[in-house]
């Protein structure tokens, strides 16, 4: 098992984002390469280009794929980051929630919008994402996410491409604030990584991710995990990513008990 400092510890629980040097190894590192790799080739379902037309470069999403895809399996249920993030988080026991798979190809303008994850989920609790990069990122390139908006409160969720507000009314909660616009005013964090190392952040931090202006390409293989207070939270509205029928398999406010949230720390 890895262990976390203190001050990595006390710096999550601060800022809603810390930053875990080497949290896979290189043969972990190319495990997580060649299943991106795998997914690129087989796209899911819910496989989505979040590109537009015409960008120089691609940005290709995938969700869910652990259950197909052994590479990934492996990793999300493996590795040492369950037992990362069950620091992280302080719980007794960590769910996997879900894996996503991120690729900016050079060259793409393409911004990733300011938001937070779980509007866009069918849970309520905490949780914690790794963003893990199996290629070198500049701090340039990377993750972006604003330290301490991990306390709330819940902003609107919007489509990344054309804006709307799809999950919650409109005016039902708060707008994000204009980040772009007053950079100096917040606390945004951004590192160079190399490959293996992981940003660890809260469900509700606020992130975002520029283009990828330069050669070669930004693989991220990104895994979601739930603290054992997590619960499900039945939507109106198509989450993202969507569980199709999971409203009919797990009652409103009950444990994520589910094959497709196995529990993953402790191992049994």
């Amino acid at each position: 098992m890895t262990y976390l400092t203190a001050e990595q510890i006390e710096t999550y629980r601060r800022d809603g984002v810390v930053l875990v040097r080497g949290a896979l190894n290189p043969a972990e590192v190319a495990t997580a390469a060649e299943g991106i790799d795998f997914v690129l080739a087989h796209p899911g379902p819910l496989s989505q280009v979040a590109s537009r037309p015409g960008d120089p470069g691609t940005f290709t999403e995938d969700f869910c794929r652990w259950t197909e895809v052994p590479h990934i399996a492996e990793l999300a249920t493996s590795s040492g980051v369950p037992a990362l993030a069950a620091q992280l988080l302080d719980t007794p026991r960590v769910r996997l929630y879900h894996d996503h798979v991120l690729v900016k190809e050079g060259g793409t303008t393409q911004r990733t919008p300011w938001h937070q994850d779980q509007p866009y989920y069918n849970v309520d609790g905490r949780g914690v994402s790794a963003w893990i990069p199996v290629d070198p990122v500049p701090e340039a390139g990377c993750l972006e996410l604003v330290a301490r908006t991990h306390v709330g409160p819940w902003l609107m969720p919007r489509t990344f491409l054309a804006g709307e507000a799809k999950w919650f009314p409109e005016g039902s909660l708060a707008e994000l604030p204009d980040i772009e616009a007053d950079r100096a005013g917040f606390e945004i964090r951004r590192y160079e990584m190399q490959p293996g190392d992981a940003i660890f952040f809260d469900f509700l931090t606020v992130h975002g991710a520029p283009g990828f202006p330069f050669g070669g390409r930004r693989r991220v293989l990104s895994l979601r995990y739930l603290s054992d207070a997590a619960r499900h939270a039945p939507r109106r509205w198509r989450t993202s990513p969507h569980f199709e029928g999971m409203e009919t398999q797990i009652e409103d406010g009950a444990e994520m008990d589910h094959a497709l949230f196995p529990v993953v720390w402790p191992r049994s």
